[in-house]
């Protein structure tokens, strides 16, 4: 489970879509989960999918390594499911047969509810994908270039840009570190004989225990390994600072900008203006 999370992976290799700028990546990312949410049919959600699946292409990152972020959030999508299943109140009928399949106390099954659900998990999974998809084709320091450059405007009111943007990173790259870690605990805490995947909920919180103080214990060294890294490269944040690769648009990233743009046109078009609305 543990090696289902794929934020702040990275999957070298070249490509288009890593190719791109990273700036335009996080835009294109904050735009395509708007775009998400703005659809309010199917059809509007295979757009986006349909694009997604192009950009997976193009990345050239192996699409089970993809989907295996969805593995992660599985729990949370049958929840999710469940829950619209049996208590969404909507009687429209989609297919021959009664609005209401089910009814068994607070329980209800329609044919809406079914739709409804089916919408919401396709909803989800793109969006645990996309969002994985910026992780897999970029890398830390790009990712910190790329958010610097976005809030610069917030330095004209002495914002501390640059330190944010790498807080941010380090963040984000130590996720896979102390997941790694964790389940190196964990298999030592197996080998010494420790029962920690059965019982009842209490046990295994209880079981857990063992694992989290060797865990933050490791995570306050690497952090402190970390900082006298820093101390001794005379790391002194954003003052001054040069770069060693500047960030450039290409050729590449108007293709990426006129597909954001078509993509958003698009949704917002059938959104006021339904094909198949639910």
């Amino acid at each position: 489970m543990l090696k289902d999370v794929s934020f702040g992976q990275y999957y070298p290799v070249k490509s288009f879509v890593h190719g791109l700028d990273p700036r335009l990546k996080i835009l294109f990312l904050i735009g395509f989960i708007v775009a998400i949410f703005l659809a309010k049919e199917f059809l509007a959600l295979g757009i986006c999918a349909a694009v997604l699946f192009a950009a997976i292409l193009f990345s050239r990152v192996p699409i089970g390594k993809v989907l295996r972020a969805v593995r992660g959030i599985l729990f949370l999508v049958l929840f999710t499911a469940a829950i619209n299943i049996f208590f969404y109140q909507g009687e429209r009928v989609y297919w021959n047969g009664p609005a209401v399949l089910l009814q068994w106390g607070i329980f209800r099954v329609t044919q809406a509810g079914i739709v409804f659900s089916a919408f919401l998990v396709v909803r989800l999974v793109l969006l645990v994908v996309c969002s994985s998809m910026l992780t897999y084709t970029t890398t830390p320091v790009a990712l910190t270039d790329g958010i610097e450059s976005l809030l610069t405007p917030l330095k004209w009111i002495r914002f501390p840009v640059h330190e944010l943007a790498l807080i941010m990173s380090i963040a984000l790259r130590f996720i896979p570190i102390l997941l790694d870690e964790t389940e190196r605990i964990m298999n030592a805490q197996k080998a010494r004989g420790a029962d920690i995947g059965s019982g009842g909920p209490i046990r295994r919180v209880r079981a857990i225990v063992p694992v989290l103080i060797p865990l933050l214990l490791s995570a306050f060294r690497r952090a402190d390994e970390l900082g006298d890294a820093m101390d001794a490269r005379c790391y002194s944040g954003g003052k001054k600072r040069t770069k060693y690769k500047k960030l450039r648009f290409s050729w590449r990233d108007l293709v990426g900008v006129l597909l954001l743009a078509g993509v958003i046109a698009g949704v917002v078009l059938m959104r006021f203006y339904p094909v198949f609305p639910l």
